[in-house]
């Protein structure tokens, strides 16, 4: 479910509706932090929701009625919902430091600074019960010194999508190992069409799944110092370079990674991207296609995925704690139905609950159940240690690998040096 694009400062006073007794009672309000809304209705306490403005249609009016359903079975609790546009992280991290803070929030990166800074509230009373069934990404990404602070509410897992026809028409078996990577990159390019594309700079999300795929990580067991130049790191995130030297990496087309439109117009026979394409590539090819993990990468290496998602939180200074604890608990653990409403309805995600997972039918066959598997068994996140600093600098380091500018070990060693600072920062 992806945010709509910024908006101007003013976007921040959207849209918020009140909920208690199961009615709206509020309408649209230009200020989502308005203490006097909750007034009305007679419930005992009034939260405040924040999610961001995702682009599917039917989605705000989903949470509202998630909303209402809740007020309905427990009258003494209404709910706020805010509609935020724009850069949802920045406003939050703003309204964060205020008196008129939400009381609960979703966030898709999280950040291990929000705990550091005493701004959530630890949540394993309610995900100890169920801990099983959520897979270990999701419950890695939100631990931090052993509590857990978010329940992770959808699974957006990306993987490599394949065109069976094309492979078979090569005598190309879906790779599992790097070397079978190159080989079928190679032989899959041809006048018409590339063997595989990661995005339009040519690097896209290579560089970590390289980096993951070889058994290495951007930290060290400890979680706190960066790993990202090892020898192994190095080895594996060099093969960017051998990748780009097969001549079947497509670049430059008008649409990155993250949609379809490069695998879906049989530009790539092979193409890394998100689940939350899979429909409209059933659309246009109909069960031509399949999808497998990231190949591992030399012998102590695993096939991969990477797992993103939204998580759902509790401010820990929130007066109505025990309240957002509930709702949390009630509707992301507890609501089966309205938690394969929400991944499914209006866009196209795995509910975050094995469980639920299993019993969404929409993920029983074909390349879906796939996808499923691979997010439960291959599927990894980044550290809420790594932020956009840190990333950034990564990133430099392997596009000028990819492009045969730099000595891995000397660019990778420098850039962990620079993102130990900013991890150093953050710890500090």
């Amino acid at each position: 479910m992806a945010p709509s694009p910024n908006l101007s400062r003013r976007s921040f006073l959207v849209g918020s509706v009140l909920f208690a007794g199961g009615a709206a009672l509020a309408g649209c309000t230009s200020d989502p932090l308005n203490k006097n809304a909750g007034a009305a209705g007679g419930a005992k306490v009034t939260l405040n929701q924040w999610y961001h403005a995702y682009g599917e249609s039917g989605t705000q009016q989903a949470v509202q009625r998630y909303a209402q359903e809740f007020t309905k079975a427990n009258p003494d609790i209404a709910i706020k919902v805010s509609w935020i546009a724009g850069d949802y992280e920045t406003k939050l991290n703003s309204a964060m430091l205020t008196a008129d803070a939400p009381d609960l929030f979703e966030i898709g990166d999280f950040r291990y600074q929000n705990v550091k800074n005493g701004l959530l509230a630890p949540l394993d009373d309610i995900v100890d019960p169920v801990k099983g069934d959520f897979s270990k990404a999701a419950l890695d990404t939100a631990t931090v010194e052993g509590k857990i602070y978010g329940v992770k509410t959808i699974d957006d897992v990306m993987m490599l999508y394949y065109r069976k026809s094309v492979l078979a028409a090569a005598g190309v078996k879906p790779p599992t190992t790097f070397a079978e990577l190159l080989d079928a990159t190679r032989k899959l390019t041809t006048s018409k069409q590339k063997g595989l594309y990661v995005g339009t700079d040519g690097v896209g999300e290579a560089a970590t799944l390289l980096l993951w795929s070889s058994g290495a990580d951007f930290f060290d067991a400890g979680g706190k110092k960066v790993a990202f130049a090892t020898p192994e790191a190095i080895a594996a995130i060099a093969g960017l370079k051998q990748l780009h030297d097969t001549g079947g990496l497509l670049q430059g087309y008008p649409t990155d990674w993250s949609d379809p439109g490069a695998f879906s117009d049989n530009a790539t026979a092979m193409q890394w991207g998100g689940l939350w394409s899979l429909p409209d590539i059933k659309k246009a090819l109909g069960d031509d296609f399949g999808v497998v993990p990231w190949p591992k990468f030399g012998d102590a290496g695993r096939q991969v995925a990477r797992v993103g998602g939204w998580y759902q939180l509790a401010n820990a200074k929130s007066k109505n704690l025990d309240a957002a604890k509930k709702f949390i608990n009630w509707l992301w653990i507890q609501q089966a139905d309205l938690q394969k409403d929400w991944c499914v309805k209006y866009g196209f995600h795995i509910p975050a609950r094995k469980e639920v997972a299993a019993q969404t039918t929409e993920f029983s066959s074909g390349a879906a159940k796939d996808a499923v598997t691979i997010s439960q068994q291959n599927g990894l996140s980044y550290s809420g240690l790594w932020n956009k600093a840190s990333a950034t600098l990564f990133l430099q380091a392997a596009t000028k690998i990819a492009n045969g500018q730099a000595d891995p070990a000397a660019e990778l060693g420098d850039a962990a040096k620079r993102a130990q600072a900013e991890v150093d920062k953050q710890l500090a």
